[in-house]
């Protein structure tokens, strides 16, 4: 007999990452290709986090700080919540997993809009719990009411990723007050921020710390990955009410993030001109990647992060191969609920234009379901 899984591993799907640039160009056989697949920062890492980082590599023979204590204090004093309700991970991604484990038990529900980051999905997987998707308003905005209404006794997390990867969808302040005044005191309430240094644009944007500190049960999870350039080095934050904190903390694995990185964590905090130059470009050049793409008569829905969920008229994972082949990689997001499209990572100008080279390519030779529109951008 072989050995068996638990019967929610059996089930469960793997989270699919990107494409490696390596990878594509030995398949291919090409060089020079560009990856705009990950929602990684254009502009590389924060220059003071990078040598922070290699500075910290001559102790590597030394476990790291299992309880991150100097990175937890950075935070505490940046963003004025108590360290001991500051929590760190590998990732935005591990914390997810770690607030789902702690909480969730097999058949006990997690509840969410449709459409949402496919991490909890694969989180809810592995603790045999029941996951539930909530259909979204137009556009794909959370409907924080069908949310509510669909909590019962049963669900333990209500989930909302603001804003959402990949549909770049976020929810108001007007929704999460809705949200949090109509949400039993048993739930807990994740709100995934990954992209909220991109995102405070927006007037009606909110910030979750202030429900937490206005003592609701909920975990706000952000990431060094995104704006600061540290996505290779796998960490990320989270920020918890008390009682939440603490369930955390209990499934956390003691050594969880290395010593480099929360090095490069607590240099790259401080380091606004990197995030500036990359919330600068990324407004510009998303704007620019939208605007082309709809001449185009792409589908391009709105979004307040790094990229750009974009839809044909047809499925695009048997087009995506020909986009790696051209050297361009890009995210089918057929596995995330979304058959006809593709996200695309904003990149750097010329980048953008190599991407829409190929877009134009293969439009022309109608391998896109569009009709051929616009000459190319200059």
């Amino acid at each position: 007999m072989k050995p068996s899984p638990r019967p929610a591993v059996r089930k469960l799907a793997p989270y699919v990452p990107g494409r490696p640039i390596e990878e594509v160009e030995a398949q291919y056989g090409i060089t020079g290709a560009v990856k705009l697949a990950s929602n990684e920062n254009p502009l590389g890492p924060s220059p003071k986090g990078m040598a922070a980082a290699v500075a910290a590599t001559a102790s590597i023979h030394l476990y790291p700080d299992g309880s991150g204590t100097f990175l937890r204090r950075a935070l505490s004093e940046r963003f004025g919540v108590p360290p001991d309700q500051i929590l760190l991970g590998s990732g935005s991604c591990e914390l997810i997993d770690i607030v789902i484990r702690a909480f969730v038990d097999p058949g006990e529900e997690v509840v969410v809009p449709a459409g949402i980051f496919r991490m909890f999905h694969v989180a809810v997987g592995r603790a045999g719990g029941t996951f539930v998707e909530v259909p979204t308003r137009p556009g794909h905005q959370p409907d924080i009411g069908a949310i509510l209404r669909r909590v019962g006794p049963q669900t333990k997390v209500v989930a909302i990723a603001n804003p959402n990867n990949p549909t770049g969808a976020y929810a108001t302040n007007a929704d999460l007050d809705e949200f949090f005044a109509g949400l039993p005191e048993h739930v807990v309430a994740v709100i995934d921020e990954a992209y909220f240094e991109f995102a405070k644009e927006a007037p009606d944007y909110p910030d979750a710390l202030g429900y937490m500190t206005a003592g609701h049960n909920v975990a706000v999870l952000r990431t060094f990955s995104k704006i600061y350039g540290l996505a290779g080095l796998r960490i990320g934050y989270a920020f918890a009410s008390p009682d939440v904190a603490s369930a955390m903390n209990k499934v956390r694995e003691p050594f969880n993030t290395t010593s480099p990185a929360q090095a490069a964590a607590i240099a790259a905090l401080s380091d606004e001109e990197h995030c500036e130059r990359t919330r600068t470009l990324v407004r510009a050049e998303r704007a620019f990647l939208a605007a082309e793409l709809t001449k185009r008569r792409a589908v391009v829905h709105p979004s307040l992060g790094n990229f750009l969920l974009v839809e044909l008229p047809i499925p695009f994972a048997p087009v995506e191969p020909e986009f790696a082949r051209r050297g361009v990689i890009l995210r089918p997001m057929a596995g995330w609920g979304f058959p006809l499209a593709f996200r695309l990572s904003v990149g750097l100008h010329d980048e953008n234009l190599r991407f829409l080279a190929v877009f134009d390519e293969l439009l022309a030779a109608g391998r896109l379901g569009l009709a051929p529109a616009t000459p190319p951008a200059e």
